[in-house]
């Protein structure tokens, strides 16, 4: 890449990874780092274009404008997020209505409320990535993402969590059999495996932010839920677990191809 063809750039730089979207010869693309190489994404930003203009949010856009990018201008994250969320909609031609649920999982999980041309952040859990890695690593003693995100692929999570079915044994359920009567409740009385953990991880995770989006979405008479962040970027077990039940709720689960880097995409359209 040569110098100077990069005209603007929008970075979020969260708890876990530094997400950037930035224009070259009139087209967008899309790069991230994990969070411990700012240095190596700012001086590569720098390289290739060193008036470039730039957009931050995120936890960490404090300390990037004032440790390497003086002149950047700041974007509020929610505002970011909601608008960035918007124009990979229309980009993606995912179609919902003007009266939705974002809920971005990161590190951790917000709920936004999004009205027409109107946003407002309505719910806050610390369940989320941070939890999938955090709790995943004291398991099974991996850390990296994609061995966790296999790992939970594989696994099955009635092995460690007790299901309806468990309770009612040879008796009919009222409801769902395969439904979690408790998260992790058979704990060490049965045999599993490290990818059984990573499955009943990964259901407790989902499991917590569906019963959250039903209760916000009851609240607030919304039925569709777009949900993004980088948390289900290849994450197909929490992905197909989270679409399982808010279908079940009656809600319209949308997924952004592109949805990790909305916060990075409302900082970008902002400059």
């Amino acid at each position: 890449m040569k110098g100077l063809t990069l005209q603007k750039a929008g970075i979020d730089a969260g708890g876990s990874l530094m997400k950037i979207v930035y224009q070259e010869n009139n087209k967008k693309h899309y790069k991230k780092y994990p969070i411990n190489q700012i240095n190596e994404a700012v001086s590569w930003l720098k390289i290739a274009a060193p008036n470039l203009s730039v957009g931050l949010t995120g936890g960490k856009a404090h300390l990037i404008q004032k440790k390497y990018l003086h002149n950047a201008v700041l974007i509020p994250e929610f505002q970011a997020t909601c608008e960035g969320a918007r124009i990979l909609m229309l980009e993606e031609k995912k179609r919902s209505n003007q009266h939705f649920l974002i809920v971005n999982i990161g590190t951790g999980t917000s709920w936004h409320l999004v009205a027409g041309e109107k946003y407002e952040r309505i719910l806050g859990s610390g369940i989320g990535g941070g939890t999938f890695i955090g709790l995943g690593s004291l398991l099974t003693k991996k850390e990296d993402f994609q061995d966790l995100i296999h790992l939970a692929n594989k696994g099955e999570k009635e092995n460690i969590d007790l299901l309806v079915k468990d309770i009612y044994e040879s008796a009919e359920p009222p409801i769902d059999g395969h439904l979690t009567a408790a998260n992790f409740a058979k704990g060490l009385k049965v045999k599993h495996s490290d990818a059984d953990r990573m499955a009943a991880v990964t259901n407790m995770i989902a499991e917590t932010i569906a019963l959250l989006t039903l209760q916000a979405a009851a609240i607030h008479q919304v039925k569709s839920v777009v949900l993004i962040g980088s948390t289900l970027i290849g994450n197909e077990s929490l992905t197909s677990t989270l679409e399982y039940y808010l279908k079940r709720f009656e809600l319209e689960a949308v997924f952004l191809g592109k949805g990790e880097y909305c916060g990075a995409v409302g900082a970008y359209d902002f400059v």
